[in-house]
């Protein structure tokens, strides 16, 4: 009879705990510690192993990340930001559609979260679409698709935990990840002929506010440019603070936080007291989700390194094949499986441990590596029967996640052909970081 460890056994759990719809965080605590009873520790090992793993300070990144885009979107800025990218690119052929396309990446690098982006820009760019003729599916499936690319387009906080859990420079992950974020928005503008309205585009005057319609296209412009200057300038901020060295990713979190209160504060004045703690009270439940599956995920993966599961499966996985493009592959399927069931986060803490040994030994980029990850998990957001940004949109428009989804199909096969591009041509990923250096 075969023996099945307890590494393995934690792991058969943990689904079994999701299948029964136990929370990720709880499935991952609950499912180490059986393992940990089952080897002989006691609890007072898992408090400091949970200690251990949620006290770094490159994490603190992410509850200031999650804190500034809520800021931005309750303030107003992200309303702002969208007429401004009306103007400037809505009169194209494909109208609104190429507006959220272009929105949902220059969000991204305010927000750094997926689903926060859907809530945040979702229901102003599904209207707009809506509007312009689009059906309320495409609008949904098109929204969840770019704000998907919130964890690819830095400062995402996919990177920063995967630089992290890797022990890679976050601030050459978020300068990879800038030329494939913008390719993978060219891959959803390239859908846009395919499902865009008969007209949409051209004339904009009858989607715009009284005071703008009519107007030369020049005084629009700089009237919503003016309207929208102080958000615009964020991503400038964050990741112009960054990359000239001002401060390090982490410290650019507090930045971005500070500049959001500042500019929704004083500049607009849209920020009210009662907004404020709405808004603090909204950042803290996200941030409190994203650090419950961190500290439990670090019990998680101190149980697959005691037990060597790290070793055997990856061992088992280079035995697959000597080609590294079969592994390559065959890695990508499984991050792509796993986030039809799980979110970005909890795929990566339980797959980079079995597969960081296989990169090393394979002599893969880390850098590029975490671009491709992050792209995988960016395409679990929008592929049932778990793909998060689909439960959001599916509230935000108030139709059916089976009709989100079927909107989202199109851009989804865009972004697979995507990621297989970036996948293929490392260089693409790497030359901004060598430039650079």
């Amino acid at each position: 009879m075969i023996e099945i460890g307890p590494g393995t056994q934690m792991i058969v759990l943990f689904f079994l705990l999701l299948a029964l719809r136990v929370p990720v965080a709880f499935s991952l605590g609950l499912s180490a510690l059986y393992a940990m009873w089952r080897m002989g520790f006691g609890l007072d090992l898992a408090g400091d192993l949970i200690t251990a793993g949620v006290a770094r300070y490159s994490l603190l990144a992410i509850p200031f990340f999650i804190l500034a885009g809520a800021l931005m979107g309750s303030t107003g800025i992200a309303e702002r930001m969208i007429r401004f990218f009306r103007v400037l690119v809505g009169g194209l052929p494909g109208g609104m559609g190429v507006v959220g396309t272009v929105v949902c990446l220059f969000w991204g690098a305010v927000s750094g979260s997926g689903p926060a982006s859907v809530a945040a820009i979702g229901p102003m760019i599904i209207k707009g679409m809506e509007e312009d003729g689009y059906s309320r599916a495409h609008a949904a499936g098109l929204v969840c698709a770019g704000a998907a690319l919130s964890i690819v387009i830095p400062p995402s906080i996919g990177l920063v935990l995967f630089g992290v859990i890797a022990e890679v420079s976050i601030s050459q992950l978020f300068i990879a990840a800038i030329v494939p974020g913008l390719f993978m928005g060219l891959t959803m503008l390239a859908v846009l002929p395919f499902i865009a309205p008969k007209g949409a585009g051209g004339t904009l005057d009858r989607l715009l506010p009284a005071p703008n319609a009519g107007l030369p296209y020049g005084t629009r412009l700089w009237r919503s440019f003016r309207d929208s200057f102080w958000g615009l300038l964020t991503p400038v901020v964050i990741l112009g603070g960054i990359y000239s060295g001002i401060f390090t990713p982490t410290e650019a979190a507090l930045v971005a936080t500070v500049y959001a209160l500042l500019v929704g504060g004083l500049i607009y004045r849209s920020l009210t007291l009662a907004a404020l703690y709405n808004t603090l009270a909204e950042a803290a439940g996200s941030s409190a989700t994203v650090m419950l599956i961190v500290a439990y995920a670090g019990l998680f993966g101190w149980v697959i390194t005691v037990e060597d599961l790290v070793g055997t499966y990856s061992t088992g996985l280079l035995q697959i094949s000597d080609n590294q493009w079969v592994i390559l592959l065959i890695i990508m399927l499984i991050l792509l499986i796993a986030g039809m069931f799980m979110d970005a986060i909890t795929v990566m803490f339980i797959t980079l441990p079995i597969v960081l040994p296989v990169m090393h030994e394979l002599g893969w980029d880390p850098v590029w590596f975490g671009v491709v990850v992050m792209i995988n998990l960016a395409i679990g957001l929008i592929t049932p029967p778990v793909g998060v940004n689909l439960f959001v949109a599916a509230n935000v428009t108030n139709i059916s996640i089976e009709r989100v989804a079927r909107g989202a199909l199109p851009f989804l096969i865009a972004t697979l052909l995507g990621l297989g591009v970036i996948a293929a041509f490392p260089d693409m990923s790497l030359w901004m970081v060598h430039w650079l250096k």
